[in-house]
């Protein structure tokens, strides 16, 4: 990847362990929150060295050649609009967020209007269409994301996009994140399917009560 600058949306735990992965990867990494000084961002800052940045999310926006979007599902709109739809066209944004929905407690359930006709990642493609959304990384806890060995043994990751340059793009990304075997599914209306895999992740989460998982597709 010649892409050397990321923008992180989001400050909570799969942001900073995104950001501190890449940072020790080699990349410059800025973290952006709602407000310039969160205190999350500014003690991330602190411990991943010369190489982290913090600003808004539309500072994180301008300042990533690649977007990801760590953010809380429910708080979509109001992140990808503070981001800016000028600072992210014509860039990728990887989407690794889950449209859950927590106001009946945990476990959480999907929100009903971004199920089964329709998902997250199509909702946010369409607010930024000049953008290249590509949907991956969500059916996993942040630190297999960073590391596929975490698994356990060999796991697979799925890809969603409109963009074939930018889900190859992502794809050497997540081969740095040890992913060897990629399946992409096609367009963006496949965020569906990965989105929808969370109720099962969630029932094996509660029942092995360990994270340390992922899914294998066993095929010839």
């Amino acid at each position: 990847m010649n892409t050397k600058k990321i923008g992180i949306l989001g400050t909570g735990i799969v942001g900073k362990t995104i950001g501190s992965k890449l940072i020790e990867l080699g990349y410059e990494v800025m973290m952006g929150s709602r407000t310039l000084a969160n205190e999350q961002a500014s003690e991330w800052v602190k411990s991943a060295g010369a190489t982290a940045w913090q600003g808004t999310f539309a500072d994180a926006a301008k300042f990533g050649e690649v977007v990801i979007n760590c953010s809380k599902g429910e708080f979509y709109v109001d992140v990808i609009k503070s981001a800016g739809e000028q600072n992210l066209a014509n860039k990728t944004l990887i989407d690794i967020s889950n449209p859950l929905d927590f106001s009946m407690g945990t476990p959480p359930v999907l929100m009903p209007a971004l199920c089964n006709t329709n998902s997250l990642g199509e909702e946010i493609q369409k607010m930024i269409p000049a953008t290249r959304v590509v949907k991956t990384l969500n059916i996993v806890t942040c630190e297999v994301m960073v590391d596929a060995k975490k698994c356990g043994g060999p796991a697979t990751m799925f890809i969603a996009g409109n963009n074939t340059d930018a889900k190859e793009m992502v794809k050497k990304m997540l081969q740095q994140f040890g992913w060897t075997d990629i399946i992409d599914l096609g367009n963006i209306k496949h965020a569906r399917s990965t989105e929808m895999m969370l109720p099962i992740w969630l029932s094996i989460y509660l029942s092995a009560k360990n994270a340390s998982f992922g899914f294998k597709v066993v095929r010839e």
